[in-house]
């Protein structure tokens, strides 16, 4: 299986993607995992709200194939511990899917869309962060559960 992680816009914080780098690093040690950052749409500050989700919709469903299945990073989603998300990820895993693809989407959110074609909704908090923070934030996490999977001292349980 592979885990993609698709993102809108770039990071600017070098600290950050410092970081991210160090996290996606130590993660293919586990499994085969890819980062897809899809360019912020230009002219958005000329786009409503709706406008913006749709073009960016558009974008992340051109990287999305049939196959695979599809979880949205939404502050409406089922919250894990990171015990949880380890047993999520086994799940997945044990189920022969090909491509399990996590998509963070613009300021705005997700498109209606990108809701319908979605498998599923996870959320990190219900605190709000910043989209750049959260890409580190989740491949962290996904570092972590593959840790617990492998009973690792990185999670101390």
């Amino acid at each position: 299986m592979t885990i993609t992680l698709i993102t809108i816009g770039k990071t600017d914080n070098k600290n950050l993607v410092a970081l991210i780098t160090e996290y996606t690093k130590r993660l293919t040690h586990y499994i085969k995992f890819n980062l897809e950052v899809i360019p912020d749409i230009k002219n958005a500050k000329n786009l409503s709200q709706t406008q913006q989700k749709e073009k960016e919709g558009e974008l992340v469903l051109n990287k999305i194939k049939p196959t695979d299945t599809v979880i949205l990073l939404d502050e409406n989603g089922k919250q894990l511990d990171s015990v949880a998300l380890s047993t999520y990820l086994q799940k997945y895993m044990n189920s022969g899917i090909k491509r399990l693809v996590f998509v963070i989407g613009g300021p705005y959110g997700f498109s209606e869309t990108i809701y319908k074609q979605s498998n599923g909704k996870l959320s990190l908090s219900k605190m709000t962060f910043s989209h750049q923070m959260i890409r580190l934030f989740f491949i962290e996490q996904l570092y972590r559960g593959f840790t617990i999977l492998k009973n690792e001292p990185y999670h101390h349980r």
